[in-house]
């Protein structure tokens, strides 16, 4: 007769789930280059959960873009900051 143990499966036999996902992997790419260029001006490093509330807003879709932006600007930081502020992309009643 066996034991009732070695026929139930180990929870250590089983892989762990993985907790990775698309937005995360974009904040992850984003938080990397904005460190980067803010430890080079003495500035503290930005959490994830920072950077999460910083792009809360921003639907993935658009990340990819942000993505593109940035990485192709002279200054990645700059362009970041400059994109993501909404004061910046409001558009006025008048004409130029």
């Amino acid at each position: 007769m066996k034991r009732i143990g070695d026929l139930i499966p180990t929870p250590a036999a089983e892989e762990p789930k993985s907790r990775k996902t698309e937005r995360g992997e974009l904040m992850r790419f984003f938080q990397r280059h904005l460190n980067h260029a803010r430890s080079q001006d003495g500035l503290p490093k930005l959490t994830m959960g920072r950077i999460g509330k910083e792009l809360e807003g921003i639907p993935t879709d658009d990340l990819y873009y942000l993505k593109t932006v940035c990485s192709q600007a002279k200054n990645f930081s700059k362009k970041f900051w400059w994109e993501i502020d909404p004061k910046k992309h409001e558009k006025s009643d008048q004409p130029f």
